[in-house]
């Protein structure tokens, strides 16, 4: 409770700026922004989090479809809906003719304007407060879901050259407290890159496999062999990494590889 009371009071005295449109008040991010930017999704692929075709609307009790201005008022007036469960949701075209190596895929936002600009922030420009708003809205995400929790959670990791680089791993820095909020334990080295990589945002969307292939490895099998492992990453764009550490996990024995990313390309960006 001291420390509760403690925690108000500084706030109180020393309110900050919200990250995306400067407001001021005690947190990171303001409740408009959150409303608007880290509202409920549209659902989403179970497996690759891309957004699922648009159902067709239901008719209405008397056997016709509601006028289409009707129908777009009501949709702008009424709260969002409950995610489904992701064990509810069909998965996409995509992954049922071609199953990634991973089982799920839990995301907070699109990776777009002007969420994208936070991301680069805390990559690029050392904004490690960021990672704890990160962690604040994945965890919501994820418990909004009825997936079953990982065993470990495991941050995607950096070549040695980019971690002396940088001086630190974005997605280390978002597992710690989403690991804490969760319950979930972080083993921060489960997994390793052993071969340097080209950043995959700068690599051609045809040769972005060729690039991280056979780039992980896991030091301990013991750590991984039968149980469920949540990969923590910043960004899912084409998902050729995830998909590379997933697929070395399976193969050191993982039952169940499930990610855990703050933002998620739009598909027509890929």
């Amino acid at each position: 409770m001291a420390g509760a009371f403690a925690g108000g009071l500084l706030a109180a005295l020393l309110p900050c700026n919200c990250v995306l449109c400067s407001a001021s008040g005690a947190a990171l991010l303001c409740p408009g922004c959150r409303d608007q930017f880290f509202r409920l999704h549209p659902p989403r692929c179970p497996i690759c989090a891309n957004p699922l075709p648009p159902q067709p609307a239901s008719p209405s009790a008397s056997g016709r479809a509601a006028p289409h201005a009707a129908r777009e008022s009501a949709a702008a007036s009424a709260p969002p809906a409950a995610q489904p469960p992701l064990a509810s949701l069909v998965p996409c075209a995509r992954c049922q003719s071609e199953r990634p190596a991973f089982d799920a895929t839990i995301v907070a936002a699109d990776y777009a304007l002007p969420v994208d600009r936070l991301v680069l922030q805390l990559k690029f420009a050392g904004q490690l407060a960021l990672a704890r708003l990160f962690a604040d809205l994945l965890a919501k995400a994820v418990k909004d879901n009825e997936a079953t929790r990982p065993a470990l959670l495991c941050p995607v990791p950096l070549g040695m050259q980019r971690l002396a680089e940088r001086g630190y791993n974005q997605s280390l820095e978002i597992a710690r407290p989403l690991g804490r909020q969760l319950g979930i334990a972080l083993h921060a080295g489960l997994a390793v890159r052993v071969r340097e990589t080209r950043a995959q945002s700068s690599t051609p969307h045809g040769a972005r496999h060729a690039n991280i292939a056979h780039a992980f490895a896991i030091p301990e099998r013991a750590l991984v062999e039968g149980r469920h492992i949540g990969l923590v990453d910043d960004v899912m764009s084409s998902g050729q990494t995830l998909q590379e550490l997933a697929a070395t996990l399976k193969r050191h024995g993982a039952a169940r590889v499930t990610n855990y990313v703050f933002a998620r390309t739009p598909p027509n960006t890929n």
